[in-house]
């Protein structure tokens, strides 16, 4: 069976840095293309970054270009974000996961795209 399951959340101040994992199992990694989202509280969940079945053909949303980096090590399984001068406004709950098809399209934000979704894990930034 197919298990996604996200780690490294955290609390962490304003400025600082978190580095989240995603392994998953059950699948062919290296022939999904992966993707990191987030809902915080009231709002609805959206896409964050994507990244192709061989690590390249990525995507940001706007508001973490710059500080957010996306990364997989298809030989772990392991999808990362490295997230850095955090902020207040990226308190939330961060999900994996493994996309339909091997690469990310315009539409990637959209969660149809992404059949296989991890439970999560907490983001709290402080300011």
């Amino acid at each position: 069976q197919v298990q996604v399951v996200e780690s490294g959340g955290g609390l962490v101040q304003a400025g600082g840095s978190l580095r989240l994992s995603c392994t998953a199992s059950g699948l062919t990694f290296d022939e999904h293309a992966m993707g990191w989202f987030r809902q915080a509280p009231g709002k609805e969940r959206e896409g964050v970054s994507c990244i192709g079945h061989r690590g390249d053909n990525d995507y940001y949303t706007d508001s973490v270009k710059g500080r957010f980096t996306i990364s997989r090590d298809n030989a772990k399984n392991t999808l990362y974000l490295q997230m850095n001068n955090l902020k207040p406004e990226d308190t939330a709950m961060y999900y994996c996961a493994a996309g339909r098809s091997y690469y990310c399209f315009g539409s990637w934000s959209s969660q149809s795209g992404f059949g296989h979704w991890g439970q999560g894990t907490q983001v709290t930034v402080s300011s």
